[in-house]
This record gives structure tokens, C-alpha cells and sequence, in this order.
């Protein structure tokens, strides 16, 4: 802030003195402390550093007003827009500002007055999104020491004060990305704080890092306080997707929000294994395609050498996950036991015998039980494949007994074990029955009457296809999976780099192709070499991605196939580099959250009503002094985050309120008995005392600072999010490549969209559509047999 705007704040300063509400917010006075309402104002310049908060308040729940900067029809920031005065005591109306920087108003200096004014009466504190480095934020220009430029691969880490403060869930590393050594993705600057600062003002560097040929380090994000307010002063740019923020979100909203506001951050991860009993036919290496799919070259004969896990496989995921503290869920297909048992003329499965005899160190989901495609009757013909229409030219869906039984018959093969699953919770084959364009703009509607029938509350589906939970019928609700990178038809590490480079290198370079038709999509410069490939480039690839859903608050499991157990055993390696990737960054006290199906699909019931109310305004929630107190619409939980030592307070007594993570207590919570709105006490001194009056003398002392034009550089690799490589499809949105997860990727010499069998009937010759190997398998290309990768 220059010159000129503290002298405008300090008169404002002056005219709150004379109207007395300066005495009324006074540390130690006995008048009534101020009612400071949780909501977050957001001043938007369009720039990624201030979308990238928005992003986060918005994931966490927490309530934010924004102004746009460029809307001519905007508000005008003064004394009434922010504060008022309710039943006698004077109200804040937002508990922070995010600003895109230290001054956003540069032709309107009482729009920063009133804000800095606010901010030094109501004890309220700022964010500066992204700004450089000057004595009008507290630090010294970036030089001598110091650096600006781009912080690519750089090693930054939270201060023994970042450390023990907003970012104490955090074990001290903050790794920028360097996704692509071509792109600039990051811009900073490095600089020390100032040494003359006035008596009561100071600067703490949060997070830091080494200032190059220098052995001094310089701040990228720091507490400076001054003038009777607090600033978090960010001196690199940053979008919402790139993990050296991510890993700092949590806290900057905490910073800003001192603890208290409504909404909560937890970093989720669970990993649902489909296919359980159920063999996978194999990718082959020559002919570019899965044997018995309908990516293969017509008449190729089915999978003769299927993927299946063995009692040893079996005796070592179980051991995997003891070491690892990490359980998995098992998504099972009873008939695909059954189906052994009859190909090897044997009344005993010892791979199913030895999970079920396990079963308590695992999550059960049904997968149905043979894995048929419920949707409409497949005509697999073509590719790709489209669906089979009757006389008049009306599609011809999975009948609702057949779907009905297939959920049932699982069910039942499961007690007949001594297996005890969810019986809430389905995932159906290749997530069919449910919407799969462009083939189905629609669900089958035998679906949902069949899934009401068998009690299924929560049914999986393809967060690559819909991201978001939805309603099936009037009882069930979806749970968006993330599709890895980890191929349901491979079961070694060369297999699954093999047609890694098919889908993802150009025809140029022996791939498909399909890659660079997609205009969403990118391509491998060259292809993997598939010896070394998967574990040089595909698992830190893929854990990056993984990782990146999990520092977002983001509950949808993710999926892979009990082939990535077997044989060679690569689904270990991409867990072993997010799990250890992750605490390796973060304190013991912000663990990952491994949810069930049941749980996660709960999760999202409850975040859409309560997003639904806030977006409505019919929550309301203030602080005054100690006390919390939040009213939502009947049957809504409240979601929110509070210091430890936080109670809720009932009608007689107190009750525990959250749970401990990250540092703070937080979690959803329901008013008690006789009560219409949660109350929440916090812990005793977690309120800050008042600052002291902002009077014109204190701003005076203020270090003056130059107005030169913006400094501050956005590099494209920020304003477009760069993607980690070609599968990661959430920072560069494409149709997912992943088989059985999007458009099907044509084998070498199939043509898309030609008849692949010379007319219009259901395929034979072992084509059914299926990832599942043949072996008690009913007739190719009907919904009674097992059709459906995945």
C-alpha cells in the first residue's frame, strides 16, 4: 500500500475513533466483542494465484463472496460493503480477504483504505495472491541478495515459524514441478525481509527457499505485519493443480481464516481392485489388442493365457498392506471362481479360499457375478462397438431380471463362502447400465429398479466419463472412480508398456495414433522402452497424477484390476511412490484417509446438500468472542474447521465436536436435541485480542514504497496448466485412454467403424467385447456371459 493510501486509511482510521467504534473492538473493554461473519472476500483479477484459493475454498466448503475486478457494474469496497452494525454490535462481514495482490486498486486509493481500515478494526487478515517482492510488502527488492525468474524443480521448505504455524502438517519440503523442461511453470521471487522495519511492524518468512550463489534464502510466502494488520505475502505465482500450492493450500485458508471457518480439507485415498476371481484376458504385444476384445482384428481367437492371481499372489498383498498400513478394497465376481473351478475340473479355488479366509484385511464391493454387460445388447461388430436396436429402431437394453440376478447371485455365492461384503455398496461391470457415450446418452432404465430391489445405495462409476456423483433412480447414488494408468490386461511391466506406447505415441513412431488425433491429447516423443519403460516412466508418472487427486480434498477412489496383483505384481510400485511420496511431505498428524465405497458416496451426499445451501444463503455462521455459531437448513450437516479444544455446546452440557487432523479439529456436525443451530466453543484465548487503534501517527511511520508498473510475471505454463504427460487428463480435460475406461483404441489393422465380422450380427469367433477370459463363459455377445472389460 503507498503512500498516499495510508494516508487515506489513516483519516478513515481517525473518523472510526471519533464514531467509537474503535473503543467498542478495544482489547480488555467490557462491551461486547464483534460479530465477524465466516465468509471469505475474494477480489478477483482473473489471474490463476487468486482462482487457484477460490478453487480451494470452494473444495473445502467454506463460504466466499467474490468481486470482479473487471466488472463495471462491480461494488464499490467501502466502509458499508464490508461492515455494519446488527442488534448494537458492530459486524464484520468477512473473516479475510484474498487480493490478487498488496494493492489492487491502483486508481482508486479509499478502496484500499476501507479495506486496510477493516482489516486493522476487525482484526481481519489479507492475502496477497501473488505479488513481487518490495518494501511495500515488507521485503527487499529481489537482488543483492535475492533472485526472480523461474523456480522449476526448486527446492523450497517451510520455516521453523511456517512449520509451527499454518503449515505444521507439512514435514518441511515444497518441491516445485518441472513437468515439462520446454515450459516455464513457475515464476518467483526470492528476497530477504527488510531490516528497517517500523516498531511494531515485522516480516516472518513461512516458507522459503536457497537464493542462487547465495547462502541466504529468501521468501516465497511470509507473514508481514503492519500498520494493526497481518498480510500473507505469496512471492511466486501458482495454479490450482500444481503440488508446490497444493501442499500449502490447507494452510493459507487456515492463515487467513485463523482456524475457524466452515468447510474442511482431508487428503483421501482408496483403490478399489476389480475383477477379484475373475481372470483378464492379456494384451498382445504383436497384434496391438486384448485377444477376446473387440479392439482385435476380426477372428482372433480368445485369450488363451489369462491374468489371475495365485494363493501366493493372494498371501502377498496381504502382507503388502500390513507393511504399507494401507487396505484395499476387493471388487469381486463369485462366478469367475466358479468359472476356474469347472476350466481346471477341481472343487476348490485356493486363490479364493485364501482371500476369504483374509477377508477382514480387505473392503468387499460386489462386481456382480459373472461381470455381463448390463447396459443395452452390445453389437460388438464394429468398432466401436454400437448398441443393438430391434424392428422399429428402438434400443435394446439388459432386462432388469438379468441385472437383478446377476446382483444377487452374487450376493448369494458370497454367504454360500462365508464372504461378507457391503451389501450397500455395487460396482457393476465395466460401470454399465449407467450412461456411456457416445454409444448411450442414457442409463438402462432396468438399472435402477434393480438396484433399488437389492438394497444398492451407492453403485461405482467412471469419474473419467462423470466426474460428479448423480442420482440412479430414487434410492442410489454413484461413486465416481479414477481409471489408473495400470492396464487391466497386463500382468507384466512390459506388457503394460507395450500398449502404453500404442496408445500414446504417434503413428510415426509405431503407435496408434489416436493420441494425435485428439486435439485434447498429447503423445510420447518417442516411445518407451518396455524393458525399462514402466518403471522409469510410467509409475512416477502416475503417481504424480494419483497424487495430485489426493492433495484435493478429492474422496473418489481410484481403480485398477487383480491382474496388477499378479505375475509381475505392477500395481505395487505406483502405490509404494504415492504412499511414500506422500508421507514423506506430510506429518504424522495429517495421515491419508482411506475411505469405503459406502463412506465416500456418504461424503458426497453430504457436501452436495451442504454446497447447495450455501450457494442458496441459507446458512448462516458468525464468531463472536469464543463462540461458533452456524444455522442451516433442517436435515443439512454442517461442515467445519476449529482450533483443538473446540466443544459443541447442547442444550445441557458440551459434546466432543470433529475429529484431530491436519492440526485442527474438523468435521460435519448436526445441532443436538431441542437445538435449531450448532454451537460451537472454542478453546479459551483461541479468540486474538484486538489490535490497537490504526491512528494517523502509526500509519505515518509506515515505509513509503515506490508505485512502478506491475512487475509481477504469469508464465504460460501457469495460466495453462501444464499436464505431468500424456495420461494426465485432469489437468488437460481429454477422453480417458485408459481401456475399458473411454474410446476404445483400435488394434493394428482394425479399421474403426467397419463391420468386423461381414455383417450385422453379434461377433463370434471369441470376440465378445470382454476383458474376462473365456472358461464357463456363456454365448459370445449376449448379457449372459461376461462381457464388459473391466
Amino acid at each position: 500500500m503507498g503512500r498516499a493510501t495510508r494516508r487515506v486509511a489513516a483519516c478513515a482510521a481517525a473518523v472510526l475513533l471519533a464514531s467509537g467504534l474503535q473503543t467498542t473492538l478495544a482489547h480488555g473493554d467490557t462491551t461486547p466483542s464483534p460479530r465477524i461473519d465466516l465468509t471469505v472476500l475474494v477480489i478477483d483479477d482473473g489471474g490463476p494465484s487468486v482462482a487457484a484459493i477460490t478453487a480451494e475454498l470452494k473444495s473445502q466448503g467454506t463460504p466466499y463472496k467474490v468481486v470482479t475486478l473487471n466488472d463495471t457494474n462491480r461494488p464499490v469496497i467501502n466502509a458499508a460493503f464490508l461492515s455494519d452494525t446488527v442488534n448494537g454490535v458492530p459486524r464484520g462481514k468477512y473473516q479475510g480477504i484474498v487480493l490478487p495482490n498488496e494493492n489492487p486498486f491502483p486508481n482508486s486509493a479509499a478502496e484500499m483504505a476501507a479495506i486496510a481500515t477493516y482489516e486493522a478494526a476487525f482484526n481481519v487478515r489479507q492475502i496477497d495472491a501473488y505479488t513481487w517482492a518490495s518494501p511495500a510488502v515488507g521485503l527487499n527488492y529481489a537482488s543483492n541478495p535475492g533472485f526472480f525468474g523461474t523456480l522449476d524443480g526448486f527446492q523450497a521448505a517451510t520455516t521453523a515459524a511456517g512449520t509451527s504455524g499454518p503449515f505444521g502438517y507439512l514435514r518441511g519440503s515444497v518441491p516445485f514441478e518441472d513437468n515439462d523442461p520446454k515450459v516455464s511453470e513457475s515464476y518467483g521471487y526470492l528476497a530477504t525481509p527488510l531490516a528497517n522495519l517500523p516498531s511494531g511492524a515485522s516480516f516472518v518468512p513461512l516458507v522459503d527457499a536457497a537464493i542462487p550463489n547465495s547462502t541466504s534464502r529468501g521468501s516465497l510466502v511470509g507473514e508481514y505485519t503492519h500498520d494493526g494488520r497481518k498480510e500473507l505475502v505469496v512471492t511466486f505465482v501458482y495454479n490450482q493443480y500444481q503440488q508446490q500450492y497444493r501442499l500449502l493450500a490447507r494452510g493459507m485458508v487456515d492463515w487467513i481464516t485463523q482456524g475457524v471457518h466452515l468447510g474442511y480439507d482431508r487428503n483421501y485415498f482408496s483403490t478399489h481392485v476389480d475383477d477379484v476371481f475373475l481372470a483378464d484376458d492379456r494384451w498382445d504385444t504383436t497384434l496391438k489388442c486384448t485377444p477376446g476384445d473387440v479392439t482385435c482384428p476380426p477372428g482372433t481367437p480368445g485369450s488363451t493365457n489369462p491374468i489371475r492371481m495365485t494363493p501366493d499372489d493372494a498371501n502377498h498383498l496381504k502382507q503388502w498392506q500390513a507393511a504399507n498400513n494401507f487396505t484395499l478394497d476387493m471388487v469381486f465376481n463369485g462366478g469367475g471362481s466358479e468359472d476356474w473351478k469347472a476350466d481346471h475340473q477341481t472343487t476348490v479355488d485356493p486363490t479364493a479360499d485364501q482371500m476369504i479366509a483374509d477377508q477382514t484385511n480387505y473392503r468387499w464391493i460386489n462386481h456382480t457375478y459373472t461381470h455381463p454387460y448390463l447396459g443395452c445388447v452390445q453389437d460388438v461388430t464394429v468398432v466401436p462397438w454400437k448398441c443393438t436396436k430391434d424392428a422399429s429402431g428402438n434400443t435394446v437394453w439388459t432386462d432388469q431380471n438379468t441385472i437383478s440376478t446377476q446382483i444377487k447371485q452374487n450376493f448369494d455365492w458370497a454367504a454360500k463362502n462365508g464372504l461378507k461384503p457391503d451389501p450397500q455398496v455395487l460396482v457393476t461391470g465395466e460401470h454399465s447400465g449407467l450412461l456411456t457415450a457416445p454409444q448411450e446418452t442414457s442409463d438402462n432404465p432396468n438399472l435402477a429398479p434393480a438396484l433399488a430391489a437389492n438394497g444398492i445405495r451407492f453403485t461405482g462409476s467412471d469419474a473419467s466419463r462423470e466426474p460428479a456423483q448423480r442420482a440412479v433412480g430414487s434410492s442410489t447414488l454413484t461413486v465416481p472412480r479414477y481409471p489408473m494408468n495400470v492396464f487391466y490386461n497386463a500382468g507384466s511391466a512390459k506388457e503394460e508398456a507395450d500398449e502404453y506406447n500404442w496408445i500414446y505415441t504417434s503413428k510415426a513412431n509405431g503407435g496408434s495414433g489416436v493420441c494425435e488425433n485428439n486435439p485434447n491429447s498429447t503423445c510420447l516423443p518417442q516411445p518407451l522402452d518396455t524393458t525399462t519403460g514402466y518403471q522409469s516412466y510410467i509409475v512416477p508418472l502416475e503417481a504424480r497424477i494419483d497424487l495430485g487427486h489426493v492433495l484435493s480434498n478429492d474422496p473418489r477412489p481410484h481403480f485398477v484390476h487383480q491382474s496388477n496383483l499378479s505375475e509381475d505384481r505392477i500395481l505395487y510400485p505406483v502405490l509404494e511412490k504415492i504412499l511414500g511420496t506422500y508421507r514423506s511431505l506430510h506429518a504424522d498428524n495429517t495421515p491419508i484417509v482411506n475411505l469405503g465405497e459406502r463412506e465416500t458416496g456418504q461424503e458426497f451426499q453430504k457436501r452436495a446438500a451442504w454446497n447447495k445451501a450455501v450457494a442458496a444463503g441459507q446458512v448462516t455462521a458468525y464468531k463472536i468472542g469464543n463462540t461458533v455459531t452456524v444455522s442451516a437448513p433442517a436435515g443439512v450437516q454442517v461442515q467445519a474447521t476449529m482450533p483443538t479444544g473446540t466443544a459443541q455446546k447442547m442444550a445441557i452440557g458440551t459434546a466432543a465436536f470433529g475429529s484431530a487432523y491436519a492440526g485442527t479439529l474438523s468435521g460435519w456436525v448436526s445441532p443436538g436435541a431441542l437445538q435449531s443451530s450448532v454451537t460451537l466453543q472454542l478453546p479459551s484465548g483461541s479468540a486474538p485480542a484486538a489490535p490497537a487503534a490504526v491512528t494517523p501517527n502509526v500509519a505515518a511511520k509506515s515505509v513509503p514504497a515506490p508505485a512502478p508498473a506491475d512487475k509481477k510475471v504469469v508464465p504460460q505454463g501457469v495460466a495453462t496448466p501444464v499436464p505431468a504427460g500424456p495420461s494426465d487428463v485432469t489437468r488437460k480435460p481429454a477422453q480417458s485412454l485408459v481401456p475399458g475406461s473411454g474410446t476404445p483404441v483400435p488394434g493394428k489393422d482394425v479399421v474403426p467403424g467397419v463391420n468386423t465380422q461381414g455383417n450385422g450380427a453379434p461377433a463370434g469367433n471369441g470376440q465378445n467385447g470382454s476383458g474376462k477370459a473365456p472358461g464357463g463363459t456363456a454365448s459370445h455377445g449376449t448379457t449372459t456371459g461376461r462381457p464388459g472389460n473391466r
